[in-house]
């Protein structure tokens, strides 16, 4: 079960005029890291907090030219610029696909690239053949869950506790976050 290719991503998921897809390479790992670190400030603890460790990009992230790895990051770029990124794990157990994280950065921000990455991760969960697809969303952002819900995926519950998130500066706590899901194969 192979993900993807760009050029099969960039003719099923339209993106804005100037912006295409990529895969990252080895080499601008830290530049990627230093990126989602300015995008997402509060991303240091949690979930997520391991898309700002080279190591987890080198170790468990697909690479280009390199060989396959359950979990995808996917670039969005407009010229050189890097603009987005998304990213998702595949289970094969369960053929089930997790929307793991989504972020764009703040020049970039209403380009409409968070909604482009719930189709993209439509788009990889129907070529790889998935029954489901899901994602998390954070209570203290709504428009991620206005995103979700505007592509027909369902809200099938709230995680008390499920992760933790910096509140405040050198605050952290465990959160609630809704639990969006979208079903691609018929019962």
């Amino acid at each position: 079960m192979e993900w993807m290719s760009i050029d099969e991503m960039t003719a099923q998921v339209p993106l804005p005029e100037g912006y295409r897809f990529a895969l990252p390479q080895r080499a601008e790992i830290p530049g990627l890291v230093c990126a989602i670190k300015a995008w997402l400030p509060d991303i240091s603890v949690g979930g997520a907090s391991c898309y700002v460790s080279n190591g987890f990009f080198t170790g468990k992230v697909f690479l280009a030219g390199e060989p396959e790895k359950d979990v995808l990051v996917v670039l969005i770029k407009k010229d050189q610029q890097l603009a987005g990124v998304f990213s998702c794990e595949r289970d094969l157990e369960t053929l089930a696909l997790y929307a793991r994280l989504s972020g764009v950065a703040p020049a970039h921000r209403g380009a409409r690239l968070g909604q482009t990455n719930v189709v993209l991760v439509e788009a990889i969960g129907r070529a790889l053949g998935m029954g489901m697809i899901y994602g998390m969303a954070t209570l203290k952002i709504p428009h991620v869950q206005m995103a979700f819900e505007n592509l027909g995926w369902q809200l099938i519950g709230i995680t008390p506790g499920y992760d933790r998130e910096l509140v405040a500066p050198g605050v952290v706590k465990r959160v609630y976050e809704a639990v969006y899901a979208k079903v691609l194969v018929a019962d």
